[in-house]
């Protein structure tokens, strides 16, 4: 595991790669997330996270299905790939002056019902479903995520 000051120096020198899941309920409502923490602090956003070194896709996919949305044993498979995506943020998961954060991103859309019981709130300080227009008409919703309504 990389230091504080190393994955700082990380996030200064390369893109990070990322899975940002984009999660239906079957109704057309999109899951979006109160981000915690930075870059996006304090905005809506689909939930998400980076891939770790030497971990596989699938592997990832099911770690940041679990953290981000307390979900256990979602398969990758079951998802349909959305797309790849660069995300650009001014600031930086340790608020360092001076630090943007380049995420490469690989977009997957899955579908959860209504009845599963969502949340991580040590990610999320909370929880909304909006349809696509609503979700677009928002200033609240940071326009990465917009990026994959429009």
């Amino acid at each position: 595991m990389l230091s504080h000051a190393d994955f700082l120096t990380v996030v200064r020198l390369t893109p990070l790669v990322a899975i940002d899941l984009i999660v239906t309920d079957g109704n057309r409502r999109i899951l979006l997330g109160r981000r915690r923490n930075r870059p996006a602090q304090g905005t809506w956003f689909v939930p998400g996270g980076r891939i770790k070194k030497d971990e596989t896709l699938d592997a990832a996919f099911r770690r940041i299905v679990s953290n981000e949305l307390g979900v256990a044993s979602a398969a990758r498979s079951a998802s349909r790939f959305f797309g790849v995506y660069e995300h650009h943020y001014d600031d930086n998961f340790a608020g360092a002056d001076g630090i943007g954060t380049h995420y490469v991103v690989l977009a997957h859309a899955m579908t959860l019902s209504g009845t599963v019981p969502i949340g991580r709130f040590d990610q999320h300080s909370g929880y909304l479903w909006l349809p696509p227009d609503e979700l677009l008409a928002r200033d609240d919703v940071h326009e990465n995520t917009k990026a994959y309504f429009r």
